[in-house]
């Protein structure tokens, strides 16, 4: 059993309070460890367990527990974007078409001109991204993919359940 547990990558676990796991239903019977856990090798945050023997209730065997740290993450619920086909799209294209016919090249004679200019580009862009992005909610039916055709389709599934468009 610890060469099928090595093979991958698990060792034996070290009891916090070694006492017994299974107790036994008959005085003829003594208690027992037979119960094992097998934790991921060489961690620091998972390498032991504890045994509580008061929380068997009607079992004869007790629950072994492990810690396990759970790291706080920040879940970003909502995204910026500009929806396909709408009014903040057109005004977008038609503001960043604008501020790339009023860039001024006529003064790119180095590198750091260009630079210059490259950085003034991201920065009105940006500004106009700004103003016409829109914060949607993220959800578990968010699909970037779904559009009218979609929902199109699938009513026209629903109505008939023919799976020919």
């Amino acid at each position: 059993m610890i060469f099928i547990a090595d093979s991958f990558n698990l060792d034996l676990s070290i009891l916090t309070n070694p006492i017994p796991t299974r107790y036994s239903n008959t005085e003829e019977e003594a208690n027992s460890v037979i119960d094992l856990i097998f934790l991921c090798s060489r961690s620091n945050e998972l390498n032991n367990h504890s045994i509580y023997s008061n929380w068997h209730l009607s079992s004869n065997h007790v629950p072994l527990t492990i810690s396990i740290p759970v790291a706080e993450e920040n879940i970003i619920s909502f995204r910026l974007l500009i929806p396909k086909n709408s009014e903040e799209k057109a005004a977008f294209v038609k503001e960043a078409t604008v501020i790339i016919k009023n860039l001024n090249t006529s003064n790119l004679i180095d590198h750091d001109k260009l630079e210059d200019i490259v950085n003034l580009l991201e920065l009105k862009i940006e500004q106009a991204w700004a103003k016409n992005v829109k914060q949607t909610r993220i959800t578990k039916h968010s699909k970037q993919w779904w559009n009218e055709e979609c929902g199109q389709t699938l009513d026209k599934y629903r109505t008939t359940r023919s799976l020919k468009s």
